[in-house]
């Protein structure tokens, strides 16, 4: 529930905000707001919550977290009103307004905040009600820079809930002597709807479970998998067996049932399947290669079965982080960030780090694009089915085996000729052709690439392919070794 207009004024009247000065804007998520203030009483933050069903304005006691990356509307206010003063605090009425007066220098303008549950909105407007700023955007009703807001001078605002009569709350809170502001504060942690401590934390586990029963659902039917190619042996046996009776079958004979010396000292008979169109020793050469596929394919699942268990680990802590969390406000901020992970460097992405790390084959960021090499067959199937997308430029020296290197793709963006020829030069360095100093290649968009049939592991074949002649820089190469990731 929304604070009424009665305890906004409550609030109002013991904060005294006239004469404190902003020192800056706090904008943890789209809908939360926290001004820091510094005056009588020493520090205070004022939160303002938009949130439908705890729309409210109140000094809070927990820390302000600072947003992942810069809002538009903290970085407005911060531009406008850092180090200007409070002039004046109201409320409009019993409308659920509430206007800041503020000034800086010679400069004034009001800060209007609208606390109704459906339609509240931070807005910022010069003193004739032009509106210089919105938190929340809204043409329609003339709330964006431009447009005009002064609802104490019969503008858009409505009637709210002017009229009705409200109570003020008992909000309970420890000590018994608490002030309202931290009666209020302490009643929206645990109360606060949508953004209370036990309404994010149930929101973090939703956000989580499903993933983690996929990766486990998944890593359950790749540990069946695994358990099939650890049987391989006997396809390797069979071949034996076969190879070791061939003066015995006769031609075209589809079964061979022969001792099976593998089984040490007990007597076995083994009865093997035979293809009745080839000799007995294409049947045996069938069951190797049967062998040599399902040892190869073992080694593959249990790459994925550990990436797998790695993923678990991730998202599993990172529940547990957000679980762990005691202020409502920096939940909250992790929630619509994408529940970052801690450990990450400042400055770099945990979600980056996470994905280089995975990542097979070699990376290199430069000038903010992402260059990737797959060494060899095995890491380049790996890159083409997880780590690259359709958009992603594809490139491949002509006539050598070679990687296969990928430029990931930037919205809105081609790839500059200077990052094509850094990824050119890694397609002839990594191939057999780096020895002739330079070499041809061609290059086409990852969605036009199809698997060929029945082919190698990894094997693709281009179309809407271009050409390109590529001179290997040394110069160039060393510069791409400063900008290799580590991992």
């Amino acid at each position: 529930m929304s604070l009424n207009w009665k305890e906004i004024n409550l609030v109002l009247e013991e904060l005294n905000l006239p004469g404190m000065q902003i020192q800056k804007a706090v904008q943890s998520a789209f809908d939360v707001l926290v001004l820091k203030l510094y005056g009588h009483g020493g520090a205070k933050n004022l939160l303002v919550s938009l949130s439908p069903g705890a729309c409210r304005v109140h000094q809070t006691f927990d820390s302000a977290p600072k947003g992942d990356r810069p809002l538009r509307f903290a970085e407005f206010l911060n531009s406008r009103i850092v180090n200007a003063r409070i002039e004046q605090a109201l409320q409009l009425g019993s409308d659920r307004i509430v206007r800041l007066t503020v000034r800086r220098d010679s400069e004034r303008c009001y800060i209007y905040l609208r606390l109704w549950s459906n339609a509240a909105n931070v807005i910022v407007t010069d003193q004739q009600g032009k509106v210089l700023d919105a938190m929340r955007r809204l043409p329609r009703k003339g709330e964006v820079s431009g447009g005009h807001y002064a609802p104490d001078a019969g503008g858009s605002a409505g009637t709210g809930t002017t009229g009705r009569d409200y109570a003020v709350r008992e909000f309970s809170a420890s000590p018994p002597d608490a002030s309202f502001n931290q009666k209020v504060d302490a009643f929206y942690r645990t109360q606060a709807g949508v953004l209370s401590l036990d309404a994010l934390r149930e929101q973090a586990v939703r956000k989580f479970e499903g993933s983690i029963a996929r990766v486990r659902s998944s890593m359950e039917r790749l540990k069946e998998k695994e358990a099939g190619f650890a049987r391989a042996d006997r396809l390797r046996e069979y071949g034996d067996i076969i190879l070791s009776n061939l003066g015995s079958i006769e031609s075209g004979a589809e079964w061979l049932e022969a001792e099976n010396f593998y089984a040490g000292d007990t007597a076995s008979i083994v009865r093997i399947k035979l293809d009745p169109r080839k000799g007995p020793a294409a049947s045996a050469e069938e069951y190797y290669e049967q062998y040599r596929k399902a040892k190869s394919g073992h080694g593959e699942i249990r790459a994925r079965i550990e990436e797998g268990e790695g993923e678990l680990l991730r998202l599993e802590q990172a529940l547990a982080h957000l679980l762990s969390q005691t202020n409502p406000l920096v939940l909250h901020k992790l929630l619509k960030s994408g529940a970052k992970l801690e450990g990450a460097p400042a400055g770099e992405s945990p979600s980056r780090r996470r994905e280089d790390a995975k990542r097979p084959g070699l990376s290199f960021r430069r000038k903010d694009w992402l260059i990737i090499v797959g060494r060899n067959a095995s890491e380049n199937d790996a890159l083409l089915r997880k780590h690259v997308k359709g958009g992603d430029l594809w490139l491949h020296a002509r006539d050598y085996p070679g990687s296969y290197v990928f430029v990931k793709q930037k919205p809105g963006k081609s790839v500059p000729l200077d990052i094509l020829l850094d990824a050119g030069n890694l397609a002839i360095f990594y191939s057999k052709g780096r020895n002739n100093g330079s070499g041809d290649l061609f290059y086409t968009q990852v969605k036009y690439l199809r698997r060929a049939k029945d082919g190698p592991k990894g094997l693709v074949i281009p179309t809407q392919e271009k050409n390109l002649h590529i001179k290997i820089e040394a110069g160039r190469l060393r510069e791409l070794e400063a900008c290799r990731v580590q991992k």
